[in-house]
């Protein structure tokens, strides 16, 4: 077949991209059958959307798939749902779904053949790149670094030159590659072991979002992403980098599960905590991170919001009075010990603030 030319092939002959940084996300391992993956992007990428679509409208000629010749195979390197799709229409008991929708033989006739274009990885890099890094077709976080990393290692591109092909402003490749380097260091130095992760989704996020904060950025000691490094972390901080790894993602054989269990607010409180040491200790004792997380916060802060909670709750308090007090004498107790405690903080914090006034007013005589 000729490279760069639309022409037709049949579906038979088209085998998925085990490659593909968005498998890379799933425990698939190194050699899995057509029907594997075929189930993980069923169930995780959307496929049943791309499948109705090409139900009731056909196969679009125009959207051609991109085929490498590797290995005596044509490997689909860009549009693997849209062949997942077409797979599943011919063979529905290729998924467990029970949805799946009927059409006449012309119609699977006319897709046992699809249209490709064939290329090479290194000349399609920059359009699966734009589309699926920073264009309309977006991966995710750990699917786009290990894409960067393999265009900068295997194609010998650099950071800067992907970045500008792609359109990317704001140095997301560069944090994405120095994410990718965190843990690949992490599991050469085995205090990592993705298939070990608490979750079967791999969130890549936390990692590569956390790293761009400033205490977790210090706690493991990294360089600036501009460096490149495929070391980005010193060796003194190795258990530091391990603690890291078990927040963020837990680990099976120690029974440990993720302190951060969502992105936000999670992730900027696992950052505050590790800046403080005090917190910190708290946290590998093995509480949760709200323990630690009030233990890093200033004393002003939390000062304020007490004092603002205390009089909301007093405020609701005061609106139920006719109709939620009963006339016990144990909640009168409660209450002039509330009464006590106000008085005892207001002339405490008028005693704090009385020496500037006094100040003040001995200077204006």
């Amino acid at each position: 077949m000729e490279s760069g030319m639309t022409t037709m092939i049949p579906v038979a002959e088209l085998t998925f991209d085990i490659k593909n940084p968005r498998l890379s996300e799933f425990e698939l391992g190194t050699s899995p059958s057509d029907s594997e993956v075929i189930q993980v992007l069923w169930e995780a990428m959307d496929v049943r959307e791309v499948m109705l679509s090409i139900a009731a409208s056909g196969y679009f000629q125009h959207e051609p798939l991109i085929v490498a010749q590797e290995g005596g195979m044509n490997v689909v390197i860009e549009g693997n749902r849209r062949l997942a799709a077409v797979r599943v229409l011919l063979n529905p008991t290729l998924v467990k779904a029970t949805d799946i929708p009927a059409i006449d033989k012309s119609a699977k006739e006319a897709l046992r053949e699809l249209p490709i274009i064939v290329g090479s990885r290194k000349d399609a890099w920059q359009y699966i790149g734009f589309k699926h890094v920073n264009g309309p077709a977006k991966w995710s976080s750990y699917a786009k670094s290990q894409y960067i990393a393999r265009v900068h290692r295997e194609l010998g591109v650099s950071l800067e030159d992907i970045a500008k092909q792609i359109g990317d402003t704001h140095k997301t490749v560069q944090r994405l590659f120095r994410g990718m380097m965190v843990i690949e260091q992490a599991e050469r130095w085995n205090v990592f072991d993705r298939e070990d992760r608490w979750r079967r989704h791999f969130s890549f996020s936390h990692l590569y979002v956390g790293l761009a904060y400033s205490g977790i950025s210090e706690f493991i000691g990294l360089t600036p992403e501009t460096d490149e490094d495929p070391e980005p972390v010193p060796a003194d901080k190795k258990e530091e980098l391990r603690e890291l790894c078990l927040w963020l993602y837990g680990s099976k054989k120690e029974e440990t599960q993720p302190v951060v269990q969502s992105q936000n607010p999670d992730l900027r409180r696992l950052d505050r905590v590790v800046a403080n040491r005090e917190a910190a200790a708290a946290l590998r004792a093995g509480t949760e991170l709200s323990q630690p997380f009030e233990i890093s916060r200033p004393s002003s802060n939390v000062f304020e919001e007490s004092l603002h909670a205390a009089k909301r709750n007093l405020e609701r308090a005061h609106s139920l009075l006719s109709t939620g007090y009963d006339g016990s004498k144990q909640l009168l107790t409660v209450a002039g010990d509330v009464a006590d405690l106000a008085y005892d903080l207001h002339a405490e914090m008028e005693r704090k603030s009385s020496p500037r006034r006094r100040r003040r007013a001995g200077a204006e005589g």
